[in-house]
């Protein structure tokens, strides 16, 4: 069983084999400098992520294997939560820090063997969660390292959290349907994560990986920002980005990093574009089982402008009209705000959290699309009646004599359906 710093020192050792670009701020990824562009940027004294995690280390528990597959009756498949490229995730019972008291019930990711990439991800995992803390990211309970004959062992224990995925909620039609009000809850909470991570930090963080099976949601539906392998640290000493292999989820990543490998905080806003859209729209960014011009979501919802009288129709059918319309055409816009093809016209993230708290105003008083819908049509027939005082009864009558009309119509259509029904059986 080996602590923390001993494995630190000891991978160290075998000249920096894991995760050497959080070793040092002066080793990105990329070793060639012209490939780092300068611009005024954050000083080189501040602290990187291994120097502040020296720093909080106390915080973060060590358990050892054997508490850990307690914890999870040795890792049974009936407590398997879910899995994924660099392990799978167990639910597990764990004693509290102190002894005392229930225990609590944890998340224990258990890490693939295969390979040093999953001991790198796991590494930056340690460190980057063992020194944020914020509302909307997930917590880090502790971890446990073992090399042994049995090879190498890496775990990780974080909070649990029950309400599983923003993308379970969207995509998986077992479970009930996110009401709007909190849809814009998670997004909002899931904005200010990546603010925080962006602008609020001694160092910069670029998350590398946003999308919507990577934001949990407790038992209150709250959003927390997990999986932080792939995390990095921002430019530092002036530079404009980082230069690193190109990593993440297709249909997420920003198109200058997958074509230059030029990563910033900017590439984490375009992917929150993405998740903008999907829950708007109640789709994946990629659906290879619908027809070829909807598989790709932003392709197709270009079809239909924020700002166009078919726009509704993007929106996800399981809302059954029970969201404003009005908001909805706010959240769109400030979309492809994120989605800009330019990266340096995107928005921080404080200003979108900023957009979404003012297109979130108001939704106290129950708006849904049929209270907008209606006031635009009144607008629509009244606007050259605005001086008129008898102007709402006149468009109100207007609208009746329409309604009434379509009526007509459908009594005429439905008779004619009746007298070949009726034809039909005699003949």
């Amino acid at each position: 069983m080996k602590c923390f710093s001993s494995l630190i020192e000891r991978c160290r050792s075998r000249v920096q084999k894991s995760a050497p670009e959080l070793k040092t701020r002066s080793q990105p990824e990329s070793s060639n400098p012209s490939q780092v562009s300068k611009s005024s940027g954050s000083s080189s004294l501040q602290r990187s992520i291994p120097e502040l995690y020296e720093e909080r280390a106390h915080n973060v528990r060590v358990f050892t294997y054997w508490e850990l597959r307690n914890a999870t009756n040795d890792f049974s498949r009936l407590l398997k939560l879910g899995e994924g490229g660099f392990g799978s995730v167990y639910k597990g019972l764990i004693k509290r820090s102190d002894g005392h008291g229930d225990r609590i019930v944890v998340a224990i990711k258990k890490l693939n063997k295969d390979g040093m990439q999953g001991h790198k991800q796991w590494l930056a995992e340690v460190q980057f969660l063992g020194v944020v803390e914020h509302p909307n990211l997930v917590k880090l309970i502790g971890y446990c390292a073992v090399d042994g004959e049995r090879g190498i062992q890496r775990l990780l224990v974080y909070e649990f959290m029950p309400n599983k995925t923003l993308e379970d909620h969207l995509l998986n039609r077992i479970f009930p349907v996110l009401p709007w009000q909190t849809r814009l809850k998670i997004i909002l909470g899931a904005a200010q994560g990546l603010a925080y991570l962006h602008e609020e930090l001694e160092v910069q963080v670029i998350y590398r990986d946003f999308k919507s099976s990577n934001v949990l949601l407790d038992e209150d539906f709250n959003p927390k920002l997990s999986d932080f392998g792939l995390a990095r640290e921002g430019p530092a000493d002036g530079r404009t980005h980082v230069s690193t292999a190109v990593m993440g989820t297709y249909g997420y990543a920003a198109p200058e990093y997958v074509q230059t490998g030029h990563l910033t905080t900017k590439s984490d806003v375009y992917s929150f574009g993405v998740v903008l859209y999907e829950i708007l729209t109640g789709r994946s960014s990629l659906d290879r089982k619908r027809p070829r011009p909807e598989q790709k979501l932003l392709e197709w919802v270009k079809r239909f402008p924020p700002e166009s009288k078919r726009f509704s129709m993007i929106m996800d059918p399981r809302l059954e009209d029970q969201y404003s319309l009005n908001a909805a055409r706010k959240i769109a816009k400030l979309a492809g705000s994120c989605l800009c093809k330019h990266a340096k016209e995107r928005p921080l993230m404080s200003q979108v959290v900023e957009s979404l708290k003012q297109a979130i105003e108001g939704l106290e008083d129950g708006n849904t699309i049929q209270e907008s819908a209606d006031s635009c049509e009144t607008h629509l027939v009244d606007s050259d009646e605005n001086s008129d005082p008898v102007g709402n009864s006149k468009s109100a009558n207007r609208r009746m004599s329409h309604l009434a009309r379509l009526g007509e119509n459908f009594n005429v259509v439905g008779k004619r359906r009746f007298m070949i029904v009726q034809t039909a059986k005699v003949s």
